[in-house]
């Protein structure tokens, strides 16, 4: 495969348009689809490079991978079940919806079953990342497929972790993600202190930036918490989501539900398509 080629995402969510305009930068062709066409096109019309499809079979046609950015494993499924018989031989699947192991493994069985080169590989980061190329991928999957793919996965991220065969990818964005959530519901829950203990958060701040304890995200967090900025990131709907898949797959963890229950209020006070900083919100009210 050349370092330019062609591109179906599937998924014109924040993350799949967001992924659309980097690759159409890094020079690829692409062709997005979205199941509500207006949101493709929208997407579409501030990205030279970038062609809204109006059906996600005529986009995988004649592409060389195929990124699915979609919600959940249903919607992957029911997408994909039609679009694959188009798939090109030699195309790959790049499979970067956050579904969870159970639902990758049923993906992964659907490629074979279809003679399709498939990759588990949901990423760590969000929208301003894949502007900027810098997503982790978590890749599972054969290292040929990875080899192909690898172009447009190196256009999109600053690393391409290689962390398995089957459906590894899926089982560490999960960690990655209830961590994510556990470490901001966290840093509300300490501003609420420094707040009880009359602590400016400009002085917590320099203290974490002075040690090993600052964590660059909740850096950001705190900024877009004080400020009460919830600009769309990560949404708190998906961060729920996700948790439910991680409780499905192991364990239930009484942190990690506390954590949860803080996301469902968070969407039941009408920000559940605002950022992840927006668990924060009670705080901000209270003040």
């Amino acid at each position: 495969m050349s370092d330019t080629t062609t591109v179906a995402v599937l998924g014109a969510g924040a993350l799949g348009s967001a992924m659309a305009a980097r690759l159409s930068e890094t020079g690829h062709e692409v062709r997005l689809w979205n199941r509500t066409e207006a949101r493709a096109r929208a997407a579409a019309e501030g990205a030279p490079g970038v062609t809204a499809v109006r059906a996600a079979g005529d986009a995988v046609s004649g592409a060389s991978v195929v990124l699915t950015v979609l919600r959940d494993g249903d919607a992957v499924s029911a997408v994909m079940s039609d679009a694959i018989t188009r798939l090109d031989d030699g195309a790959v699947w790049v499979q970067a919806s956050t579904v969870g192991p159970r639902s990758a493994g049923a993906l992964a069985a659907m490629a074979r079953e279809h003679g399709a080169d498939y990759l588990d590989a949901p990423v760590s980061g969000s929208t301003a990342p894949a502007r900027q190329g810098r997503l982790v991928w978590l890749v599972a999957g054969g290292r040929d497929a990875l080899a192909r793919a690898r172009p447009v996965l190196d256009g999109l991220g600053s690393s391409v972790l290689h962390v398995g065969t089957g459906t590894e990818g899926s089982a560490v964005k999960l960690a990655v993600n209830a961590w994510m959530a556990a470490s901001t519901v966290a840093m509300s829950d300490v501003l609420a202190l420094c707040d009880a203990l009359g602590i400016d958060h400009a002085t917590f701040v320099r203290v974490l930036e002075a040690g090993p304890l600052a964590m660059p995200y909740e850096m950001q967090k705190i900024a877009a918490m004080d400020e009460a900025s919830y600009a769309p990131g990560f949404a708190v709907q998906l961060a729920v989501k996700d948790l439910d898949l991680a409780s499905t797959a192991a364990a239930p963890s009484p942190l990690l539900q506390a954590v949860r229950d803080r996301l469902v209020a968070a969407v039941a006070a009408g920000h559940d398509r605002d950022d992840l900083a927006a668990v924060d919100y009670l705080r901000t009210a209270g003040a």
